[in-house]
């Protein structure tokens, strides 16, 4: 707890209305105290602490960056399959940064994009 006792205590003061010191005085109970630090909101200032800016996305943030990451890869696919053999290679699609997830340490241009060729996509559609 001394370990994140300011953001701790900016925590109580902002969702609960109350001062850290009320507990060290004998006026907030060490039960009461445990349950609000267990109930505070996902943008808390002690869970960013804990958990960086993975606290701030929801399951719900993180299907929708899955829905876009897979709406861009069909686009690709389309606009991969549908242009002619002799057109420049389309850059594969970057996906939507998520918290915790290092970004790939190579250029994009030395990454082999996954997946057959446009060549091979061509004549397995065409």
């Amino acid at each position: 707890m001394e370990e994140h006792a300011e953001a701790l205590e900016a925590d109580l003061l902002r969702h609960y209305g109350l001062d850290l010191l009320d507990w060290y005085r004998g006026g907030l109970t060490s039960r009461r105290l445990s349950v609000l630090l267990k109930h505070l909101p996902r943008d808390s200032a002690v869970a960013r602490e804990l958990h960086g800016e993975a606290a701030e996305w929801s399951v719900s943030d993180y299907l929708l960056a899955t829905a876009v990451d897979q709406l861009a890869e069909s686009n690709w696919m389309f606009a991969t399959v549908n242009q002619d053999e002799e057109s420049e290679w389309l850059d594969y699609p970057t996906p939507v940064p998520r918290p915790g997830v290092e970004a790939a340490d190579e250029a994009p241009a030395e990454r082999e994009a996954p997946g057959p060729s446009p060549t091979q996509l061509s004549a397995f559609f065409g």
